[in-house]
């Protein structure tokens, strides 16, 4: 069973860590205190609470799709090189890079500050577990 100290948490949910303890103050988030006195919130608790609490931009569009991975951002840099373009979008807190022909780039008015939408369509993902400090999850 992982759990984290309030500092981690906070990094995980990209807050403060006064808004982790006011969240466990209210109750919206469950922590228990070690025999050391250190407060740790259960991970499961807190992927329930970060996936409940998570915050999207509005799609823009209003088609219907299969796809579900639908990450709405502003293009950061656009790269041509030749028939190829590469393309950053920074969708909340994650940065997306895509490689498409430069001819959709420009037909799509491709630009910093431009709204977009990056679909992930993919049969493989990888998933990691990171080595975590000694003071971080147990």
């Amino acid at each position: 069973m992982s759990e984290y100290r309030v500092r981690h948490a906070a990094d995980l949910l990209g807050v403060s860590t006064d808004t982790v303890r006011r969240l466990i103050d209210t109750g919206a988030l469950p922590a228990t205190s070690s025999s050391g006195g250190v407060t740790m919130i259960d991970g499961a608790a807190l992927a329930r609470h970060a996936r409940a609490h998570a915050a999207a931009a509005n799609d823009p569009s209003s088609v219907g799709r299969s796809a579900r991975n639908r990450l709405v951002g502003l293009v950061t840099e656009v790269r041509v090189d030749g028939v190829m373009a590469q393309v950053e979008i920074q969708a909340g807190p994650h940065a997306v890079v895509s490689l498409i022909s430069a001819d959709s780039a420009r037909e799509l008015g491709l630009a910093p500050g431009v709204l977009a939408v990056a679909v992930v369509k993919s049969t493989n993902v990888i998933v990691e577990t990171p080595t975590v400090p000694e003071d971080g999850p147990r």
